[in-house]
């Protein structure tokens, strides 16, 4: 038995080190003939090996093809004796086993999954720019046939214990505490039998499929793929190419033209800025919100929301499905009766039946009570409030809620905009209040904003970065100001697309401009979505703080007074149907939203997709130097971060600051010059001059 144990690690990586010592024991094992199998199990509950070691990877960018092929068959022939050495091999896998390890499991004669919530198997390779480069792309397909492997490799998704044994890949499920019996049956079993020789044999192969088979697998999941990445991640497509090309290969071609299909995606600029994400992500799991490591986070276990609508009721939902006990109160009983239907329907809602599971909201439903005030809601640890997106309002409902909250309870305000230290200010203990702002949809949108007031304490921002992560989000805290970070991010984004909508750029050439850069929508669609009555107030509250790079512009109004309100009553820019769907249907061009534009528009010069790209995103790019520059945020991957999760700024382009390095500052300078003409949003900032003059980008390494 042998047992993966980094000792200095919380998970186990396969880092060259651990292939040293793995391959060093491998080869002491090879000549014990009175060997009857092997069994390589993990010394850490909950996982077995969570991949490889990727600041190793980062390490070897931009080295040449030919090394790259070397590295991914230095792993992948280590691997392979395990098919190949006198005794069966057993991967004995509790918990979660992805990338590499699930590389080394499909190269072992068999493979055991315990029934543990957090057994994960799979390929998520596709998911950092990468492809299985350790064989993991000859070797599963001819064990789970390669259907199976083109979905799971190209999805990058894992598959749960009782997946991967459905799938044909493992063995089990089996109790955690069975596990070393089931696998020493195992190599009992095969031993008697001899089915470890034949499997081999087999697996060895090319794959019984004709070409027409191939063709129309190849056809129908390169559509799937273009449709899920529009084409701007390679590596699923280099995935299917390389399984649909391998199957008639035997198992020593295929592994060769894998090390050739892996040197095509390494170290390009997707693969490194979705490393980058990996890391933006990695950090933000281990990061507790304060310095100080001695900052104690209050736990929570019950939470009052307060304000039934849209976002009361996602974040009661989000608390209810993580275990939480909740009461919801709103001063309109419709709201209320119609949030806490919302509330229990998304916390039972199961993706793989696309409705409710009953059992499930009848194990959620005692968690959740109604009342009729603040004053009623009873002993909570934290209050959160989530009504109108008014000053005056919030002020009024924050007071009322300290009023009634037990000794040692926490309060927060799920505010979008209005900053924490005005709202704090008729607080009596504005310490122990924060700004805890979900995105929308919160089931999910998974960044949470945790705003520090002037007075908020490190106890109170430790509690919430702890209580955000229990409910499975990604929590940044950033500092006080009106929009905070990511709406101060995104205004000038969206406020420029109307700009251009005034200088008579069409609707449909702003929204390609933005999606072709990567963006899950465009920003005139976005309005739609927020609800432009939202936007507009909003936008006086960014207006009131920057009022020469926030631009009033009179075509939302013109907008709002003729009726059109967005998504919520199907008809804003665009159309939608009537509004009553749950789903907004597909957006559709508008004549009538089309002439209330043409009003303000002013005939100006054609613009391309690039220059329409430049015009949208350098204002935003821009006021991140400020955030920056005021130390609105603990630390620049927080930007990055927050722009990718809370508002689908493109991943595959690392994130913004991560994207301008690779543009270049001083050729982000030089797209600056021509738009100076457009007044101060679009001048350079004096931090951005002085790094491009020091050739500084923002991120010294990517893995940093």
């Amino acid at each position: 038995m042998l047992v993966l144990d980094q000792p200095d690690k919380g998970a186990n990586i396969l880092s060259r080190g651990m292939l040293d010592e793995f391959e060093r024991h491998l080869d002491s094992l090879a000549s014990d003939v009175g060997l009857a199998g092997l069994i390589v199990a993990s010394g850490k509950p909950g996982t077995f090996i969570a991949g490889a070691d990727l600041r190793e990877f980062v390490a070897s960018f931009g080295t040449p093809s030919e090394t790259v092929e070397s590295l991914s068959r230095r792993g992948r022939t280590l691997f392979a004796r395990l098919a190949q050495v006198p005794f069966v091999t057993v991967a004995a896998i509790d918990g979660i086993c992805v990338g590499g390890g699930a590389e080394l499991a499909v190269w072992c004669d068999r493979r055991i999954v315990t029934a543990n919530d957090k057994t994960q198997f799979g390929f998520p390779e596709v998911k950092i720019g990468l492809i299985p480069g350790w064989g993991g792309t000859a070797r599963a397909p001819r064990i789970c046939g390669l259907g199976n492997a083109v979905e799971m490799i190209c999805g990058g998704e894992p598959l749960s214990a009782a997946e991967t044994v459905r799938r044909g890949l493992a063995i089990g499920p089996v109790a955690p505490d069975r596990l070393l019996a089931a696998a020493i049956d195992e190599v009992r079993e095969s031993v008697r039998t001899g089915s470890f020789l034949r499997d081999r044999e087999s697996w060895s192969r090319p794959i019984a499929y004709s070409e027409q088979e191939l063709a129309f697998l190849g056809a129908t999941a390169a559509a799937e793929i273009q449709g899920q990445t529009r084409g701007q991640y390679p590596a699923p497509s280099v995935a299917l190419e390389q399984l649909i090309e391998s199957a008639a290969l035997d198992v020593e071609q295929a592994c060769i033209k894998e090390s050739e299909g892996i040197s095509r995606v390494f170290g390009t600029p997707v693969n490194r800025a979705l490393v980058n994400v990996f890391f933006l992500t990695d950090r933000n799991k281990k990061d507790r919100g304060v310095e100080r490591s001695d900052v104690p986070a209050s736990p929570i276990e019950r939470v009052g929301v307060l304000g039934a609508g849209l976002m009361g009721s996602g974040i009661a939902g989000a608390n209810l499905r993580s275990g939480l006990s909740v009461a919801m109160s709103d001063a309109n009983g419709t709201a209320l009766e119609k949030g806490i239907r919302a509330a229990l329907e998304d916390a039972s809602f199961d993706r793989r039946v696309k409705g409710v599971h009953a059992a499930k909201l009848l194990e959620i439903a005692p968690r959740l009570r109604w009342t009729d005030g603040p004053a009623s809601m009873g002993p909570c640890d934290l209050v959160v409030e989530a009504v109108v997106e008014n000053i005056h309002v919030k002020r009024q409902v924050l007071e009322r809620i300290e009023s009634a909250l037990p000794d040692g309870a926490f309060l927060a305000s799920n505010t979008s905009t209005i900053p924490i230290s005005r709202l704090a200010e008729s607080l009596r203990d504005p310490e122990r209040f924060c700004g805890i702002h979900f995105f929308n949809p919160v089931r999910r949108m998974k960044l949470v904003e945790v705003i520090r007031g002037a007075r908020t304490s490190d106890t109170t921002v430790a509690t919430a970065v702890a209580y955000a992560k229990r409910l499975g989000k990604m929590p940044i805290v950033v500092g006080d100001g009106p929009g905070f970070l990511v709406n101060r991010l995104l205004f000038p984004y969206m406020s420029e697309s109307l700009e251009l909508l005034a200088e008579g750029v069409p609707i449909q050439t702003i929204e390609r401009a933005a999606t072709s850069f990567g963006m899950p929508m465009g920003p005139i669609e976005l309005y739609d979505m927020v609800g432009l009555d939202t936007a507009i107030y909003a936008g006086l509250t960014m207006f009131d703080a920057f009022p020469t790079r926030i631009r009033p512009s009179p075509i939302l109004p013109a907008l709002v007074k003729a009726g059109r309100l967005g998504q919520k009553n199907g008809k804003g820019f665009f159309a939608y149907g009537d509004g009553s769907s749950k789903k907004a249907a597909r957006p559709r061009p508008d004549a009538q939203s089309q002439s209330i534009v043409d009003r303000y528009a002013k005939a100006g010069p054609p613009l391309d997709a690039t220059a329409v790209q430049r015009r949208l995103f350098l204002p935003m790019l821009l006021e991140a130097t400020r955030v920056l520059a005021e130390g609105l945020v603990r630390d620049v991957r927080d930007v990055d971060l927050g722009l990718i999760f809370g508002i689908g700024f493109p991943a595959f382009r690392g994130g913004l600051l991560f994207w301008a390095d690779q543009v270049g500052l001083p050729t982000v300078l030089e797209w600056l010059k021509p738009l100076a003409e457009h007044g101060e949003r679009l001048l350079p900032t004096p931090k951005l001059i002085e790094m491009a003059e020091q050739n500084r980008p923002f991120y010294p390494k990517a893995s940093e």
